[in-house]
């Protein structure tokens, strides 16, 4: 249906009710039953560890090996090293596996680490700024890394703030004050943020030069 629908890759998250980081047999027929339905290539969703949904190293190492149709992985492993690892090591395989980082919150940082790309929930506000920086990166011209990071931060500190479930509903909301969403929907049990919070975000939105001052008073 994906491919049907226009889809360039399916992004693969881990199955929440289980761990399959803790049992690679489990990962690995998950991933080979996905890649037998379709020749769509698959990004592996790599969680953080401690979560129990990450894949450690030599499990990630195996998917990569026996699923040829994995292109990338989404990297929120959240912990320096081991992204480097990653970045090092999937993107130097015989068949290499991009490292699309989703550090958002220190996505300089990861940046000049190497990865090979992006794939962040804020870039559904912020890709322009998000590319602009990679690229940035890329030819080393890191004052301009720089000056591109000093406009993502406001974005960043008020999208990640805790609790951190309510990211996605801070970026619906910044997409309204940006007149590219009618009004942001959420789901039970997440609920509708506070005119406070909202006024927050219209605030890092104008740090950031996303909009201006007064507008998106009404929204707030």
């Amino acid at each position: 249906m994906a491919a049907q629908g226009g889809a360039s890759a399916l992004l693969v998250f881990p199955l929440a009710p289980f761990t399959l980081g803790q049992s690679p047999a489990m990962a690995l027929a998950h991933f080979k039953r996905i890649a037998d339905a379709t020749d769509l290539p698959l990004i592996v969703f790599q969680y953080p560890l401690a979560t129990g949904q990450g894949y450690p190293k030599d499990t990630l190492l195996k998917l990569c090996e026996e699923v040829p149709t994995i292109r990338a992985i989404k990297d929120w492993i959240g912990n320096v090293p081991h992204h480097e690892w990653h970045i090092r090591t999937l993107q130097n395989l015989p068949r290499p596996v991009n490292v699309l980082t989703t550090h958002s919150s220190w996505l300089l940082s990861s940046l000049v680490l190497g990865p090979n790309g992006l794939l962040s929930g804020s870039g559904s506000v912020i890709a322009d700024l998000q590319a602009q920086m990679f690229r940035a990166v890329q030819k080393n011209d890191m004052a301009e890394a720089k000056r591109l990071n000093d406009r993502i931060e406001p974005t960043a500190q008020v999208f990640y703030a805790d609790p951190f479930v309510d990211m996605h509903n801070r970026m619906k909301e910044a997409l309204v004050l940006l007149g590219k969403l009618p009004r942001a929907v959420v789901r039970p049990p997440l609920v509708k943020l506070e005119r406070a919070e909202i006024t927050r975000i219209r605030v890092a939105l104008v740090e950031a030069g996303l909009l201006g001052k007064d507008a998106g008073r009404d929204a707030a």
